[in-house]
């Protein structure tokens, strides 16, 4: 899967929306960047990938624009978790059992 970013209409904007996000969460720059991410939260195996909804045990349809590694933890952004204003969702390394990368 090429990288992209969800309603970016170019490469360039896909680029200046994740270098965005990333600022506002204080993610360090990425090596790879995640695509889809398995973890653990209160009990129940979630799954997330760019460009769908959270997972139903968050409530809300949002469409997950970022996610990013950060020390112990992936941030898992939003537009209102995390892209623009809130925290992002917190994954801890710990509680993931399966990361996909963007090729």
């Amino acid at each position: 899967m090429d990288f992209f970013v969800p309603s970016a209409t170019s490469p360039q904007q896909a680029e200046a929306v994740f270098n965005s996000i990333a600022n506002h969460v204080s993610a360090p720059e990425q090596d790879q960047r995640v695509y889809k991410l398995v973890w653990q939260h209160e009990g129940a195996e979630c799954s997330c990938e760019i460009g769908k909804p959270l997972p139903d045990v968050f409530r809300t349809d949002e469409t997950v624009l970022a996610i990013f590694e950060c020390d112990d933890m992936y941030k898992i952004c939003t537009p209102n978790r995390g892209a623009i204003k809130f925290d992002p969702i917190h994954a801890m390394k710990s509680s993931v059992s399966s990361v996909e990368y963007f090729s």
